[in-house]
């Protein structure tokens, strides 16, 4: 990525002004946001979120392109799922038992958006430029395993335990499905940054890279790319009774709304992962899309778990019928289109329709 739009010659600074702008206006607004309630001002804080994703995929890309893979897309990962997490668990603790399905839709919503939705983009995007895109199988396989195990234990298999009735886990049961949920993502980002970390490195395209940026600006890259990824949260907080209304007023179900708020959260991690794939660097898509995914489910379900079992009430996480047969639908077609080490755009069409079929299945039930 060159850096070469602003050029602070004193400390050698390379950043865009509107990358370190566009936070601060939306830090501005967020501000103003309590003593305002009009649409002209939620069109305003719809702009500035936009403004801010994309300075947040900025942000990543600096930092991504000073430390390398697999750890750049490790940071983005890890950073927009602490905030979701923490976005969840201050949600639950507000809402009480009301909130008793929060994680589990926001946790299924991520991960199908993740799934069908960003990489079913990608593939579409770089088979159609690229005809065929390569990738390195292991390190998907890997991602895909833990991925399969970690979301039918937390999101499926509640349906099917019998010591507390309904899609529930007793306490002892969520505190046995945190510990193995942080066991698997462990092991997945030791697997990432260790003893594998070759399966994860993305294979020299023969672009020409420019100089990695110095110190200075990936710390101020950071800090930014920190401060973007809280605003992001919390203008889509601020926006949600909004979109609640519109919802509702169309007639559709309460769980769009959880979407909704999932796929704007989600917009950093799914625009660099999209420009990655645009740039023949499929693997580096690969890598935010399922680690993202993990690092959603892998974190989440301990926070919730000790929120749960401390605050006293009990938390849903097992998943209808309907959303079990589309998680592994969707889990089944990536295994298949990931197995030949290849992609084409046929694979991100059938994904692509899989995700249409869960948003239409969600406002149609």
């Amino acid at each position: 990525m060159p850096y070469k739009h602003i050029l602070y010659k004193r400390w050698n600074i390379a950043l865009p002004i509107w990358s370190l702008v566009s936070p601060l206006i939306g830090l501005v607004i967020l501000m103003l946001a309590g003593g305002m309630d009009n649409p002209f001002f939620s069109v305003l804080m719809a702009v500035s979120l936009i403004s801010i994703v994309l300075s947040a995929v900025h942000h990543a890309e600096v930092v991504a392109h000073r430390v390398g893979e697999p750890y750049g897309t490790l940071i983005l990962a890890l950073a927009i799922t602490v905030i979701e997490v923490s976005l969840i668990v201050s949600l639950m603790l507000s809402e009480g038992a009301e909130g008793s399905t929060l994680a589990r839709d926001t946790v299924f919503a991520a991960i199908m958006i993740l799934l069908t939705g960003i990489i079913g983009l990608c593939l579409l995007l770089g088979g159609y430029r690229y005809k065929e895109q390569v990738f390195i199988k292991q390190g998907t396989n890997a991602a895909l395993t833990t991925l399969t195990a970690i979301s039918i234990l937390t999101l499926v298999l509640p349906n099917y335990t019998t010591t507390t009735p309904g899609p529930v886990y007793s306490n002892s049961q969520l505190l046995f499905v945190a510990i193995i949920s942080l066991v698997l993502y462990g092991g997945f980002v030791s697997v990432q940054t260790g003893r594998h970390r070759d399966y994860f490195l993305p294979e020299d395209e023969g672009e020409t890279h420019s100089a990695p940026p110095n110190n200075l600006t990936t710390t101020i890259s950071m800090l930014f790319l920190l401060i973007a990824l809280v605003l992001v949260v919390m203008l889509s907080k601020k926006l949600s009774p909004t979109i609640e209304s519109m919802v509702i007023s169309m007639g559709a179900p309460k769980s769009l709304v959880g979407i909704i708020i999932a796929a704007v959260i989600l917009l950093p991690e799914g625009l660099a992962a999209i420009r990655a794939a645009r740039r023949n660097r499929l693997q580096t898509s690969l890598n935010l899309a399922l680690g993202s995914a993990l690092a959603s489910i892998g974190l989440t379900i301990p926070a919730v778990a000790i929120v749960t079992v401390f605050a006293g009430f009990s938390v849903t996480l097992g998943i209808d019928t309907k959303s079990s047969l589309l998680l592994i639908l969707s889990l089944f077609t990536i295994s298949i289109s990931f197995n030949a080490g290849r992609t084409n755009i046929l694979q991100g069409i059938v994904l692509l329709v899989i995700l249409a079929t869960y948003l239409f299945t969600t406002v149609v039930p």
